[in-house]
């Protein structure tokens, strides 16, 4: 990488230019190996056999872990420092046969580069002949930006053919001799500078074709400490904040304080038992709907949850709601009735679909927004278009008359409770149908973000979680919360929907850890069976439960002297922290 003799003193080895200081800043490679000239002949690193080692666990090998850090601090562009450490520790980050091949590389010495590889002393051959390619393979391009195709051409034929690997990719190389455009510039201006950064490229490209041991990776220093950070805050039971700073001084953990526990605000404008709650994709809304015929949208502000709408116009209890992809429209679905579609921002009613002689169970939205989709009572699930034209209809055990209706975010699969026991994913463009076979009967489920998982409530008083990417995989089982008559919904929720809340029969909210099963709260407040939970997707801190007591509860962190706000129908009260 350079012109410096290895005997030089360290004071000469570590000058360098700004001009040089700002390229290593910006992550280049500078052609001089400054501080990196140490000859391993000379002074040989310590054998793999018998390393020095340190740490309380005895894992650390020392040789490894000063090159390492010594890569760091060229890569945060402290040159004199890394050279420093070179010095004193007598442990080179490269080896002198190593700098030879890095020098050569960015001087673009092709031949010398490819005899230079061989004198690193790699035993897989494979990669030699990898690495080989790509060396010849950058001279090929170079040469034909210079325009001499005849040399570009004996390249090709004599050193990237012979190594008898990558066909298509010299099938691609030949068709650039034949389309030059497909080329760089000729005669850019910026030329040299393109090649010098497509050289930089090359030993980016390089470094993670060569073995570890050769060239440490880019960035290495950092991953680890990454990867040990996210250890620590997967580790952590209560990690549920995007401001929770994470520092390298000591071990993280958060406290139980960052899972929403305290009920901020109780709503009380429904009449009767609320059945069913869902935040808005965007978290400004929240609908509920209850046993009263109504639907409320709440709006959600910096100081508290406010109705926005209360929606009439049903004749039977609605069973549940369902937003749009952008949050500007809002499903209803009554109780094998109809299905009707609401303008958040009025609150009019734009539309009722309904189909003779059957009743609606469930509705869902395309991702597009185009389209809705809804569960009859024949079992079928119909797709409409908004003004209420049939699309298409799935006939046969496709839904039953209490299941809920899901739609992927990339609109390929429906999911709906099929029979008792198991739940339909039924991709609409490939026709092909799987399920999810359990042994109790299914009474609710919801789908993650992602929608790489479900979580299925059973009748049995257990919580599911399912991987449903390919063959669908049982993944933890969640216990603690009470069913025995009534449809109990569950939701994923928090940062990273890292956890799960339930409702209850026994008027608590149960709150778990997604990843471990294990019961982190156990909610009191409700004087009813809690029907329904809904984590804020916008908000990792505000989660509401909707009860038999006719109430909704929004639930925050813990925040003694803050005073509970309750709802009602002439506005709201104040109680000092009582339920």
């Amino acid at each position: 990488m350079g012109g410096v003799e290895d005997d030089e003193p360290a004071s000469k080895r570590m000058k360098l230019s700004s001009e040089e200081l700002r390229r290593l800043s910006n992550g280049s490679i500078i052609k001089q190996p400054v501080g990196f000239s140490g000859d391993l002949m000379a002074q040989p690193l310590q054998s793999e056999g018998g390393e020095e080692v340190f740490g309380s666990k005895g894992l650390i090998k020392k040789v490894e872990f000063v090159r390492i850090i010594a890569k760091a601090l060229c890569s945060l562009g402290y040159i004199k420092s890394a050279a420093h450490l070179e010095e004193e520790s007598g442990i080179r980050l490269h080896s002198s046969v190593v700098n030879a091949f890095m020098r050569e590389i960015l001087e673009g010495n092709w031949d010398e580069s490819v005899a230079a590889l061989r004198n690193i002393g790699l035993t897989d051959e494979g990669t030699v002949k990898s690495a080989s390619f790509l060396i010849f393979e950058q001279k090929f391009f170079e040469l034909l930006d210079e325009e001499k195709l005849m040399d570009a051409l004996h390249t090709l034929r004599t050193e990237i053919v012979p190594l008898c690997i990558n066909y298509n990719r010299v099938r691609e190389l030949s068709s650039s001799i034949v389309l030059p455009s497909h080329c760089f510039s000729v005669h850019s201006l910026k030329q040299d500078k393109l090649r010098a950064r497509s050289r930089t490229k090359l030993f980016e490209d390089l470094q993670k074709l060569l073995p570890p041991t050769v060239m440490i990776p880019e960035r290495r220093l950092e991953h680890l400490v990454e990867q040990a950070l996210v250890l620590q805050r997967d580790a952590c039971m209560f990690h549920n904040s995007l401001d929770q700073e994470i520092s390298l001084y000591a071990d993280h953990q958060c406290g139980r304080d960052q899972i929403p526990s305290q009920a901020l605000q109780i709503l009380q404008a429904h009449t009767d038992e609320v059945w069913f709650l869902q935040f808005s994709h965007n978290g400004k809304y929240l609908a509920s709907s209850s046993n009263d015929q109504s639907a409320i949208i709440w709006e959600v502000g910096a100081n508290g949850v406010f109705l926005k709408h209360k929606l009439s116009g049903h004749q039977k209890p609605i069973s549940s709601v369902s937003w749009s992809a952008d949050d500007h429209h809002l499903l209803t679905c009554g109780v094998e009735e109809v299905v009707r579609r609401w303008d958040v921002s009025s609150g009019e009613c734009l539309h009722v679909y309904e189909k003779s002689g059957l009743g609606m169970v469930s509705c869902g939205w395309s991702p597009d927004g185009k389209c809705i989709f809804s569960g009859l009572t024949d079992k079928s699930i119909c797709m409409w278009e908004l003004d209420g034209k049939e699309l298409e209809c799935w006939k046969g055990q496709r839904t039953l008359k209490f299941s809920d209706l899901e739609i992927t975010s990339d609109g390929k699969q429906i999911i709906s409770i099929c029979r008792e026991t198991a739940i339909l994913l039924l991709d609409r463009e490939a026709k092909v149908e799987r399920f999810i076979e359990e042994d109790q009967t299914i009474t609710s489920f919801s789908s993650s973000i992602d929608n790489r998982f479900l979580l299925v409530n059973l009748l049995n008083q257990e919580i599911h979680l399912w991987n449903i990417e390919g063959d669908p995989m049982l993944v933890c089982k969640y216990r603690g919360h009470k069913r025995t008559r009534f449809i109990i919904r569950s939701c994923f929720g928090g940062l990273e929907q890292a956890f799960i809340a339930s409702g209850s029969e026994d008027s608590l909210v149960y709150i778990w850890h997604r990843g471990t099963g294990e019961l982190i709260e156990a909610l009191p407040g409700h004087s009813g069976a809690v029907n329904c939970v809904s984590w804020n997707p916008a908000n990792p801190h505000m989660l509401a439960s909707a009860s038999d007591d006719r109430t909704i509860r929004i639930w925050g962190l813990s925040n003694l002297g803050t005073k509970q706000k309750v709802a009602c129908s002439n506005g709201f009260h104040y109680c000092n922290g009582g339920t």
